[in-house]
């Protein structure tokens, strides 16, 4: 809430300095305050009757590594350039490049003398972590014929030159391999990572920011290809996802969309519970309860299971995983759908008090 009301801050003066040194007692155009007018924008920014959204579609497969935490994958992302433009090249997000060697948010971070400093930032100053971060690109590939691409990485975004140039109209698909470190997110301030539970030798991951992503490309500035430095994001392109995350085979995931294969992943007990769930609109149905996942805790599988999800005309995907994840859900009624209130957290998350001791047994 502080930084939205910072930003009107600035913008209540930054209008009204415009408006004191530009007021001369008649209608003038407002220049960059505003774009003009036109059949893809109304005046208000509202879309025209010529308005037009690109859109990319991901098919994802992506592995943790509970051991080293590095995450490996695979996409094939499908772009469809749906504006009057010829598109020669495409620009893609690397988010995770925020935290690769020499990355422009060090390069371009202003600090001040303070009195003091807490302990847990020095080893971020000198870099004693030892953190190899940023996307490891292995190959970016044409989806039809199998043949590398060329490409460009500038920090923290990717440009594909294209074979052929696309039209209004056209769709291309191409492949990216690529592979990071996921970082300890209790030494970094960043978004995403995973949490370590010493007292247990357990972790808990919530991935974000985790793969190649398509920027957008719009009538208002054409493609967005500043860079990411670490302080607030951009905007995504709308599409549809199909992605499998293959964990250890005791972990639960929870991720944008719907999970595909429950029968592959989940008992016949937490089947039950699932689609019970489906239909429960009073009360939260407890698919792993808080003593199941205490049991958990002192397993380590080393099998391997894959669970798919799949998630339409959205513009991001996240996906958390542990085994500590204790985990909840009940439908909800939000017009003519019907979608799952989930949540997942470890026994860590619950706050026990005179109202809400644990009683999961008599919840259903």
């Amino acid at each position: 809430m502080k930084y939205i009301i910072l930003s009107f801050f600035f913008l209540s003066i930054g209008s009204s300095t415009w408006a004191q040194q530009n007021w001369q007692g008649k209608f003038e155009q407002l220049d960059q305050q505003l774009p003009t007018p036109n059949s893809y924008r109304s005046a208000s920014g509202a879309p025209g009757t010529n308005y037009w959204q690109q859109r990319a579609d991901y098919d994802i497969s992506v592995e943790l590594n509970e051991d080293t935490q590095l995450i490996t994958g695979r996409e094939t992302v499908t772009y469809y350039n749906n504006s009057p433009e010829v598109l020669r090249y495409l620009w893609l997000q690397l988010d995770q490049n925020n935290l690769a060697k020499g990355n422009m948010t060090d390069k371009t971070e202003t600090n001040q003398v303070r009195d003091s400093i807490p302990v847990k930032f020095f080893p971020l100053a000198s870099d004693s972590y030892g953190y190899d971060g940023g996307f490891k690109i292995k190959s970016v590939k044409d989806a039809a014929t199998g043949k590398d691409l060329t490409y460009t990485i500038n920090f923290t975004m990717l440009r594909v030159d294209l074979p052929e140039a696309m039209k209004t109209g056209d769709k291309y698909s191409f492949n990216v391999e690529w592979s990071y470190v996921e970082k300890d997110r209790m030494q970094f301030s960043e978004r995403g990572g995973y949490e370590f539970f010493p007292a247990d030798g357990n972790a808990l991951y919530a991935i974000a920011q985790w793969f190649p992503r398509m920027c957008v490309f719009d009538d208002y500035e054409g493609w967005q290809n500043k860079q990411f430095i670490g302080q607030g994001e951009f905007s995504l392109v709308f599409g549809n996802y199909r992605v499998r995350i293959t964990v250890p085979s005791d972990h639960i995931v929870g991720a944008t969309g719907m999970l595909q294969n429950p029968k592959e992943v989940l008992t016949k007990e937490q089947i039950e519970r699932f689609e019970r769930a489906k239909k429960t609109f009073d009360a939260p149905v407890f698919i792993v309860t808080e003593e199941e996942a205490r049991k958990k805790e002192k397993e380590r599988s080393k099998k391997k299971s894959t669970w798919e999800f799949y998630a339409e005309n959205v513009r991001d995907f996240a996906f958390a995983t542990s085994r500590k994840f204790i985990w909840d859900a009940m439908a909800v009624k939000v017009g003519d759908k019907t979608p799952l209130a989930q949540s997942l957290y470890p026994k860590e998350g619950i706050r026990y008090g005179p109202r809400n001791l644990p009683k999961q047994s008599k919840i259903r």
